[in-house]
């Protein structure tokens, strides 16, 4: 259910803003030839590649979130674009190692600017991104992502048997 007879759940305003937000990357880099994924996928890279990672398609699934398989989708996709190298990591035969490819760097960068201008105009109700309520906006966001949402199962089954 989306609201209550206070308003809206925060759930639901969660949701809603991710898919603002969804929606508004996806226009903003679809000029550049990407998707909000692809643009997650690619700027992740591009951030850990800066601290001198080259990480793996687990790491990167870890870090943005996505599911293993699909971030695997997604590198196929944008090695074939050319935008990302994929290699065997020699420390682990299963694991496949990305690298963002002279191209893939440029394009990257112009989507991070692209993205940043956008995320300046979400922020501006708050004060900007600089400001104390966003600070406190990206605080309040970081404990919920770390808190846990999976339900012990005897959870589950009460609700199945209401």
């Amino acid at each position: 259910m989306s609201a209550s007879p206070e308003g809206p759940t925060p759930g639901f305003l969660v949701w809603r803003l991710s898919t603002k937000w969804r929606v508004a990357v996806d226009r903003a880099v679809g000029p550049l030839g990407l998707t909000h994924a692809q643009y997650t996928l690619l700027a992740s890279l591009y951030g850990l590649q800066r601290a001198g990672a080259r990480p793996s398609q687990r790491r990167l699934a870890d870090h943005t979130g996505l599911e293993p398989l699909y971030v695997s989708k997604l590198a196929r996709a944008l090695e074939a674009a050319g935008l990302v190298e994929r290699a065997a990591d020699p420390a682990d035969t299963r694991a496949v190692q990305l690298s963002l490819t002279a191209e893939g760097h440029e394009v990257t960068g112009r989507a991070i600017a692209v993205v940043r201008r956008l995320l300046d105009r979400l922020m501006e109700p708050l004060g900007g991104r600089s400001g104390e309520r966003a600070a406190v906006f990206v605080a309040e966001l970081t404990a919920l992502l770390d808190a846990p949402l999976d339900l012990p199962a005897q959870e589950t089954d009460e609700t199945n048997e209401e």
